[in-house]
């Protein structure tokens, strides 16, 4: 695999790190201000909508510049928000540091798995995607971890300074690594909203928001559930959260190796498995052991459905993929601040720690009946000998270009 893939993968270990983080260090955030739990949620909430209106709109405007410089920009936009985010003096400027760090997230994932499968053959498309993606869940294996225990034991200030000192590095790993690739002649804005015209582009991102979504409404309040249910520390959350980077890790490795098989067969096995294993966290969380064995599962299950995910849209949007891969990236946080919204709610609502996992369930089981439909609409196409009508609308059935 080529050296560039390193660069995006330092760039995602700096981005990764930052959007988990929050959550092991939430009740001292919430104590520091003066907010309740589900308030401080709000600064995973606001980063994931951070996330959304980024990606497509800085991917649009990169359209004008080569990936490489774009890249560079946004990594230097990341640094900007968690420096922010490290001395903000108040709630709200700690939530506008967040959302500032946020922009930069979408459009880096979705230019960079643009970047990683323009670098290698077409079978390994989504291996390089993984490859990239790796960054992301080795944050949750010693970043995230990292990160909590700077900030229970240093102050969650400190977290956030050494998140933006890798935000740098990331911004020289890109500048160093990464080739001036230039820009598609034929890329700009008017044939890259083209991809949209797909209606498989739709359902991508629609799974995409649900089957993730489900993960985030266990894990944004995995704090509190495994210190006031399971019975752990606050302490132990460290482990806990490595355990979760570990199945992130594992399960990113498999969801690209087999996504270049089987795409759909592995979209259906995951999101089915992710849907039972929120439902049994409900109950294994009551044990400590059982509720290590399940976080683990839970983020094995939830990060095998990226890369799949992503390729699908890549593929359908093949002729204009750059908008289209932000706006999934911007769906995967769409389906974060939802879930951690929807997860708020049933606590404050007094369900429960354990109850955002029934939400969780609720929204991956919805994303598995889509899996099925836009499987069928992609049999259907093909057996009806369909070919492609505009750039970025692959596949797309008559009654849609019509």
């Amino acid at each position: 695999m080529p050296l560039a893939l390193l660069a995006l993968a330092i760039g995602a270990f700096g981005i990764g790190t930052t959007e988990f983080v929050i959550m092991g260090v939430l009740p001292q955030v919430a104590d520091d201000f003066g907010v309740t739990i589900p308030t401080a949620g709000w600064l995973v909430s606001g980063y994931a909508l951070g996330v959304v209106i980024g990606a497509p709109l800085l991917t649009a405007l990169g359209t004008k510049v080569s990936r490489k410089k774009m890249l560079m920009f946004l990594m230097a936009l990341f640094v900007v928000g968690n420096a922010l985010s490290a001395a903000s003096p108040s709630f709200g400027v700690m939530l506008i540091g967040r959302i500032t760090a946020s922009l930069a997230h979408g459009a880096f994932f979705g230019i960079g798995s643009v970047v990683a499968a323009d670098l290698v053959a077409p079978e390994k498309k989504a291996s390089a995607i993984s490859l990239m993606f790796m960054g992301l869940t080795v944050a949750n294996i010693v970043g995230v971890p990292g990160g909590t225990y700077i900030g229970q034991a240093a102050g969650w200030r400190v977290t956030f300074t050494v998140v933006a000192a890798l935000g740098i590095v990331g911004l020289l790993g890109v500048a160093r690594l990464v080739p001036e690739m230039g820009r598609p002649q034929t890329e700009n804005v008017r044939t890259e909203f083209a991809a949209f015209r797909n209606v498989q582009v739709w359902l991508a991102m629609a799974m995409t928001v649900l089957g993730y979504g489900g993960v985030f409404a266990a894990i944004t309040y995995i704090t509190p559930m495994m210190t006031e249910v399971a019975g752990y520390t606050e302490g132990a959350v460290t482990w806990l959260l490595v355990l979760f980077g570990v199945g992130m890790f594992l399960g990113n490795l498999l969801g690209g190796r087999f996504a270049d098989r089987a795409l759909m067969p592995m979209l259906f096995a995951t999101l089915a498995a992710l849907t039972a294993a929120l439902l049994l966290f409900t109950a294994t969380a009551h044990n400590k052991v059982l509720a290590a064995i399940t976080l683990s599962l839970i983020g094995a299950l939830g990060f095998a459905t990226v890369p799949p995910l992503q390729k699908w849209v890549l593929d359908q949007a093949s002729a204009a993929p750059t908008l289209a891969s932000a706006a999934n990236i911007g769906a995967f946080n769409l389906g974060n601040a939802l879930a951690a919204w929807l997860g708020g709610i049933v606590i404050a609502a007094g369900l429960g720690y354990t109850a955002p996992n029934w939400v969780g369930a609720l929204l991956s089981g919805t994303a598995l009946l889509l899996a099925f439909l836009a499987a069928h609409l992609d049999r259907r196409t093909r057996a009806a000998g369909h070919v492609v009508a505009s750039p970025g609308s692959e596949d797309l059935p008559a009654a849609v270009r019509h």
